[in-house]
This record gives C-alpha cells, structure tokens and sequence, in this order.
C-alpha cells in the first residue's frame, strides 16, 4: 500500500499546537453566538443545513478534519492513513484512549457502527430517524463497497471506483463518529440528545431560543478554553445587532449590510471577513411547468436585475453569479457570458415558449438569513417585481426553517430560494450534491430536479479521475452545461462576515463557513 499521509513528527508538532489550553489566563467563561436561525436536528448523519451543521462541529469529531484556516486535512480520530495504488482501497489507523462523552470508548466498532448505518440497508438502525442524505449526495453510497474493521484500531474502505475528493470528503460534518451506546439508547430522538467525541458536550436544547454546550474537559486534543458555548436562535438580523452592542450576545453573523458603517464606527466591535465560498440562486423546478421549458428558464434569467439586486441588497459584501461554483474554486470559468438583464428578451422568450401573457407561479423565500442571501424577504420581493414587469405573477410564499427545506427536498415549489456553502474545497461539493441525477432523487438537495446523463457522466468522471488538469476540464464543461440547460438563476456569491465583540480572541474564519469554537477564548 502507498503511504499517503504518515504523520509522526507532525503529529506531535499538532499537540504542541494545542498549548493554549494550559494556559490559565484564557480558561473559562460561557460564549454566546448569535445566529438566524434554529438547528433542525444533532444527529450529524441526518442533518444538511448549515445551522445543524454549526452545533455539531463542535459535538463531535471525524476520521479527520480540516486544518483551522484551510481545507488541507489533519488527523483527528484517526492518526493516520494510507491508501492503495489504484485508489480503491483506504486504510485508518485510529487514536487510542479517546472516549465519548458518556464515557464509553472510542474504536473501530464506534465507526463501523456509525458509517455503515448509513451504507448499509440491513444495519439495524439504518432506518431510524431520518435519511443521510449526503451519503447520498456525495455518490458514497454507490462509490463505497464495504467498510471494515482489521482490527480494534483500524478502519479499512473499500471503493468501488476511484473517488479523488474521498479523503476530504470525509472530514464534512455528516461524516461524524457517533456514540453508538447512546443512540441504541436515543434511537429517533438521538438528535435531541447528541453524543460524540468531540471538544464541547451537549447540555441542553430550547427550540427555537437556545442551544447550550458545556466543554469536553477530557477532549484528546486538550481541554479548550471556554467552559460553555450558548448559540442563541434571534431571526432578526437587526435585533441580533441590538444584542451584541448590548453585550447579550458576544458575536453574530448575517448583519444587514447597510448596518455595517454603525458598525464599523463601534469600537467595541470587529468585523471579520474574506471571500465566501457560496452560491445563492434561483432553482426553476423541471418538474412543474412552464419550467420544464428551456425558453420560460431562459426568460426568467433575462428577467432578473441581479447586478441591482447585488449592489441594493449586499452593498459591497457580495457579486453576482453567472456559474454554480464561486470564483475562489478552482476550475471556475470566468469566459463564461452571464445571462444579462434584458425584459424585452424575456418577454420575446415567453412568447416562443408559448406565454406571450405571462403565467402565474409561485416564489419560495428564504426565511431566515444564510451567508449566501442575507435577506430572503426583501430578496424575494426585488425577484417579484422584476418577474412582474415581463408578465409573471409570482407569489411569495415562506415557513419556518425545517419545514421549508423539508418541502423543497420533495419538490413542492415551483421555484425556490437557496444556496450552498461549500464543504470541502473542491467543485465535486457544489456539483454532484446540487445537479447531479442522484442528488435529484428525494429527499432531494438537486431541488430543481434537473436531471441531465450528460451533466451526469461529466461529474461521475471528474470523480474518478487524480489528473487535476484533466478534472479542470470536466468542471469547465460541466459550468457550460449548466449555462446551456439553465436549471438555475445563479444570483450572487456573498463575503463571509462575522461580528464580534473584541473580547473574543483566537477566533478564525474557516473558508467552508464551519465554526470552530475549540481554539476561541474571552478576554478577562
């Protein structure tokens, strides 16, 4: 087997790095996190949104994981790794001595247990609580064959075909080692009651107000700083600013952008921010007509001032989108031409298709903010009028958080706010789970259910092969494809910001949009 990555050196330079918890200066204090909107569930496996995502980070660990301010991989629970020649077979070799937060030990039954309830039809608790929907979004399900244990330490993948994001895959939240004591105990309700490894333990949850973690005292990497994190549900992006300049809270995201010269001005305040990668858009559903037409999806691209909609609505924290990947990934084809904005086009594109009179539809609006559309009401309102104006009459419509993405994953809208932060750093994240047939099959994350064998054999073949250059290629034909069939109005790739009270310390942006809390302290 080819070594790929054997950290020995390395590994006890990534302890040392964990010098800060020693330091009595920076332990303890409680940090609570402002955010727009209430997790769905904790269980990681069966989770797909970001507010989910941003408990469980720091709940539970994986295999491995991403460095603090990359996407380059580090060791985790597992020490090391290696794989075979022909990339097919993969091999871990896990940390000794780490035990869940309940007390029972961490091993490789931990992660059989763990992953093949989500591989394997027959596991016993396969069917409990839900879906995994990026087991399925990711191609594992078809790509991995069978996942064992050699022996108590060792964890061994076998792949049916090459997979060249593999070992970054499985640094993403849904692959997160779980308790298995405690969710044989839980079983549906295990996401109300999250066990894992990792560096903060679960206290309690209050829907729709607060979550409450307290720290792992025990963690394997050493004992973090903080003693609790709260992260605080406030929908209003302007009442969770009123809280952090009131001290209630200590930081937030999604700040309404043209809040930010106050903010800028507030010297108890700091603005954190770097390019986004994300995507916010428009999906067209081609399962409910006219949007089975290309001439009505063409229309509506036309129709759509997204360059006014980016300069009113983000005011310098975002730009428009003219392809499904932002610009910081690699593969991205700038020589793409956007779709400009052009009511007489649309209007000549509707009278082709056959509705020179316009047509009535509906329009999902986000309801809560997210990093790729800050403000999914007024958004929708711009998109509203703009649809007007060349003869569609779109309604809005909006639910709470869950519920809307638990609709639009079974494909009852007609169109749809959404967007996509990236998990991993490379274009199989933003491709195979939002336009790829098999992330069209429900509970969908492809959710203008396009449906494309041509897109289809471009992703599974950019998945297969190691040659970067040769996977450049792909992705650059596969932005043209999508430019072509337009399942989407790409609306804008937003900056990733975060305020802060400066009595926070140590806190970095991570460029996949994850919050890692494990380094952070307060200022005494």
């Amino acid at each position: 087997m080819k070594l790929l990555y054997r950290y020995i050196f390395a590994i006890f330079l990534f302890l040392i790095s964990a010098i800060y918890v020693v330091d009595a200066q920076v332990i303890g204090g409680t940090l609570i996190f402002g955010r727009g909107g209430d997790s769905v569930g904790l269980d990681p496996a069966q989770e797909e949104d970001g507010e989910s995502f941003k408990v469980c980070e720091n709940i539970y660990d994986r295999l491995v994981q991403y460095k603090n301010e990359s996407t380059d991989i580090e060791p985790a629970l597992a020490e090391s790794w290696e794989s075979s020649e022909d990339g097919l077979t993969w091999r871990f070799n896990l940390r000794k001595g780490v035990k869940f937060h309940d007390g029972t030990p961490f091993n490789a039954d931990a992660v059989l247990f763990s992953l093949n309830r989500q591989h394997d039809p027959s596991h016993p608790f396969h069917n409990v609580g839900g879906s995994y929907t990026y087991w399925s979004y990711t191609g594992l399900a078809k790509i991995v064959e069978e996942i064992t244990a050699p022996d108590p330490y060792t964890v061994q993948f076998t792949l049916t075909r090459p997979y060249a994001p593999f070992i970054y895959t499985i640094a993403m939240t849904p692959f997160s080692i779980v308790s298995p004591t405690a969710l044989q105990k839980w079983g549906v309700d295990f996401k109300n009651h999250p066990v894992g490894t990792g560096p903060f333990k679960f206290v309690r949850w209050d829907r729709e107000d607060k979550v409450v973690l307290e720290v792992n005292k025990d963690y394997w990497e050493g004992r973090p700083p903080l003693d609790r994190i709260i992260f605080r549900s406030i929908p209003d992006n302007s009442v969770r600013l009123i809280e952090l300049q009131n001290g209630s809270i200590h930081a937030m995201e999604f700040p309404n952008p043209d809040d930010l010269p106050q903010i800028r001005e507030d010297s108890q305040l700091r603005i954190i921010e770097q390019p986004g990668m994300n995507i916010g858009y428009l999906a067209m559903n081609f399962d409910k007509k006219p949007f089975d037409n290309l001439k009505v999806r063409l229309a509506v691209n036309h129709a759509i001032n997204k360059h006014e909609i980016v300069t009113e609505l983000y005011q310098g924290m975002g730009i428009p989108a003219k392809n499904p990947i932002p610009p910081t990934m690699w593969s991205y084809d700038d020589s793409i031409e956007e779709y400009t904005y052009d009511p007489a086009r649309a209007k000549a594109l509707l009278a082709e298709a056959g509705y020179a009179d316009g047509f009535e539809t509906t329009l999902w609006a986000l309801p809560v903010p997210r990093p790729y559309i800050p403000d999914g009401s007024a958004l929708a309102a711009a998109i509203q009028s703009d649809l007007r104006h060349v003869g569609i009459i779109a309604k809005i419509v909006t639910f709470d958080w869950g519920t809307y993405l638990e609709k639009t994953k079974h494909g009852e809208h007609d169109t749809a706010m959404l967007g996509w932060s990236a998990d991993l750093g490379d274009p199989d994240n933003f491709f195979y789970y939002l336009l790829s047939k098999e992330a069209a099959k429900k509970p969908a994350g492809n959710i203008a259910f396009y449906r494309s064998d041509e897109m289809q054999e471009l992703l599974v073949e950019a998945q297969s092969t190691m040659d970067q250059a040769k996977r450049i290629e792909l992705y650059k034909k596969a932005q043209a494809l999508f430019h072509r069939d337009v399942p989407w109005v790409p609306l804008a790739h937003s900056k990733q910001i975060l305020i802060i009270n400066k009595q926070i310390k140590n806190l970095r942006l991570h460029p996949t949009s994850w919050k890692y809390f494990r380094q952070i302290w307060l200022e005494k």
